[in-house]
């Protein structure tokens, strides 16, 4: 998956926004204000997702190209490189779903509802 089929992707999800809140280099997805992915515009070398905190130690035992995101609570958490030739762009989507679906679940019922109106799924 390049940079703008990761982009694509993380907008398809209702109630997505896109912005540069850091810097002009990191680009990042959030949902009604609260980010689940993020990733350097200029290198894409990593993506940083959220994870459930015992599935996020399981990936990175499992996984050596998967690690405790850069800049991030390590604990929540995770970086993915990129360009490792055995992450399919199906993985990536599974693990960008999870980290919005985390963040969703976390945001209150009011808003939530909202969510499920846009097509949340």
């Amino acid at each position: 998956m390049n940079i703008e089929e990761y982009r694509q992707f993380c907008l398809s999800l209702p109630g997505t926004e896109e912005g540069f809140p850091f810097d002009e280099e990191t680009l990042v997805f959030k949902v009604k204000g609260k980010m689940f992915s993020a990733t350097n515009v200029d290198s894409y070398e990593l993506i940083n997702v959220k994870c459930n905190p015992e599935k996020a130690i399981m990936l990175r035992e499992q996984y050596e190209w998967v690690v405790p995101a850069y800049h991030m609570n390590k604990k929540h958490w995770n970086s993915i490189k990129t360009d490792h030739p055995e992450l399919t762009d199906e993985l990536l989507k599974e693990w960008i779903s999870d980290s919005y679906h985390l963040v969703v679940a976390n945001l209150p019922r009011k808003v939530r509802d909202e969510l499920q109106k846009e097509g949340l799924r």
